[in-house]
């Protein structure tokens, strides 16, 4: 049974009834048809407020899942993980995808514009969000609770609450930092309305997220010790570390040493491996699972959208065939199957087969890895590491048999595991080649179910570990992210099928390692400089 938090934010737009800003109007306060003095008069009021900031990371609109609240893009692309995993996957060797609509294929190339609806969608979520965030940053100050005789206990839980969106504003604008580079940049504490939002320079902002992170840790709930899918220390360290780990490509200084110091405090925070990695990626993972460190939460029933990981799993089954003996009911999904996404041959090729029978994260489905035509579905790997299915082998709750219920991870223990070995190879201090060893064999012993896949510590370089966080990482979001970081993103050094546009794979510009800052955005801001090359 899911966990009432997790039913909350299915329901998170009934309960709060405010609406949406205008794209990217970063300056202005959501409109509401409820005003605040209403919405924030109880301590439940601020509970609520909230849940909206979780649930606005899972639903599209407040209005169902036929809506959005992000103008100008169809609601069936504007969920955040589906916009978010559409620019760190398909723009890589990790995934492709066969349809045509406007914007997909110069993401397929690599080759995105600043009018792309996808990254135009993805710098507006993430607006959206951070100004839902500042508005309710506004409405809980300490004078804001003593006008509304909140006091006590109930002042301190909302403390908490203000460190819980101060996480997520600070996570969405690393998300813009890592992306985008120089975006448009308003907290609380600017004059609502009043003039357009100041960019602000890549350096800047990283040193702004981490001061913001450094600056709530005391505020947040010990690890593992709030609700499922609200951020807590453990949430806090995780991107901190992940933060760390790309600081050189941030802003040209490296910070290896404090992505150790960090990713160490998560390891050593009680977060466990789960016993079974494909159970991380199914309908119960909300259950008995202790390697989730923060999760975006669904529910196939009460909160229903075309992203999330209802669009991981459809967009990678087909609706017609049983093709390869599958179908769409083999992931939980009857009534689903979109025949979009695979994989390119470049991730299975990592693994020592295809079927998962040495290493069992590398469970792929199809008789060609070769990707020859982007439009034809059958060309590469389907992935089949997301379904609709409990680990017992019930269906999880889908409405129609097409929408999932399963979680999508945003920080898990390993890939902390893979930041503090990573951070030893590249020379960071604090750290030890034997600790990272045993993390990666720990991965390991679980991928093989035995220790026959264990590696050397003269196995662990720097390289060694962007292959590693592609087979245990591969479709959370990380792959755009980590080549960039390696070098291999842009340039010639790494090909894929269509990087560039070209089946054999180009180079790309290095330029291409930030994407364009949306057109129309800067059309509407005088203060906004496009990124070079654009």
């Amino acid at each position: 049974m899911k966990n009432s938090f997790k039913t909350i934010l299915a329901l998170g737009f009934l309960v709060v009834g405010l609406n949406a800003c205008k794209k990217d109007d970063l300056n202005l306060k959501p409109t509401n048809d409820v005003t605040a003095e209403s919405v924030y008069a109880t301590p439940a009021g601020y509970k609520n407020s909230l849940v909206k900031l979780y649930a606005t990371y899972a639903l599209t609109s407040s209005t169902g899942s036929d809506n959005s609240d992000v103008g100008g893009l169809n609601s069936g692309f504007a969920d955040f993980l589906r916009l978010f995993w559409t620019s760190q996957e398909l723009v890589t060797d990790e995934a492709i995808c066969a349809w045509g609509d406007v914007g997909i294929p110069e993401l397929d190339y690599s080759t995105p514009t600043p009018d792309n609806q996808f990254l135009r969608g993805l710098y507006s979520r993430s607006i959206l969000q951070i100004t839902l965030c500042n508005e309710f940053l506004r409405e809980s100050t300490a004078d804001k609770l003593a006008s509304r005789n909140i006091t006590g206990a109930d002042a301190t839980a909302v403390t908490k609450y203000r460190a819980e969106a101060r996480f997520l504003r600070a996570y969405q604008y690393w998300v813009l930092l890592d992306a985008f580079g120089n975006p448009p940049f308003v907290t609380e504490d600017d004059a609502i309305g009043k003039v357009n939002p100041k960019q602000i320079q890549r350096a800047a902002l990283f040193s702004y997220v981490e001061s913001e992170l450094k600056a709530i840790e005391g505020d947040l709930a010990d690890a593992r010790t709030n609700e499922y899918g609200r951020a807590d220390k453990g949430a806090d360290w995780a991107l901190l570390a992940r933060l760390y780990l790309n600081a050189q490509v941030y802003t040209g200084t490296a910070k290896y040493t404090e992505a150790i110091t960090y990713s160490g405090k998560v390891i050593n925070a009680s977060y466990k491996l789960k016993d079974n990695y494909m159970d991380l990626f199914k309908a119960d993972n909300d259950l008995n699972n202790t390697e989730n460190i923060l999760t975006i939460n669904y529910d196939g029933i009460n909160g229903t959208n075309y992203g999330g990981t209802t669009f991981l799993i459809n967009a990678a089954v087909g609706f017609t065939d049983k093709y390869m003996n599958r179908s769409p009911s083999d992931y939980g999904v009857p009534n689903g199957g979109w025949s979009g996404n695979r994989t390119r041959q470049n991730l299975p090729a990592l693994f020592p087969d295809t079927l998962g029978k040495l290493d069992k994260r590398g469970v792929f489905v199809g008789d060609k890895a070769t990707v020859n035509e982007v439009g034809v579905f059958k060309d590469g790997l389907r992935v089949t590491k997301f379904k609709n299915i409990t680990s017992t082998g019930a269906m999880g709750r889908s409405l129609n048999g097409t929408f999932s219920s399963v979680d999508f991870p945003l920080f898990r223990l390993a890939e902390q595991y893979l930041i503090y070995g990573e951070a030893v190879a590249r020379g960071g201090s604090g750290g030890s080649v034997a600790q990272a060893l045993t993390y990666v064999n720990l991965l390991r012993q679980r991928a093989y179910g035995n220790a026959s896949g264990n590696v050397s510590a003269a196995a662990l370089t720097v390289d060694f570990y962007l292959d590693e966080r592609a087979r245990e990482l591969y479709w959370e979001g990380h792959r755009r992210t980590d080549l960039i970081r390696y070098g291999k993103f842009t340039g010639s050094t790494y090909l894929w099928p269509f990087k560039g546009g070209v089946q054999a794979g180009a180079s790309l510009p290095a330029y291409r390692n930030l994407y364009p800052l949306p057109l129309a955005d800067l059309i509407a801001n005088p203060n906004l400089v496009q990124n070079t090359g654009y």
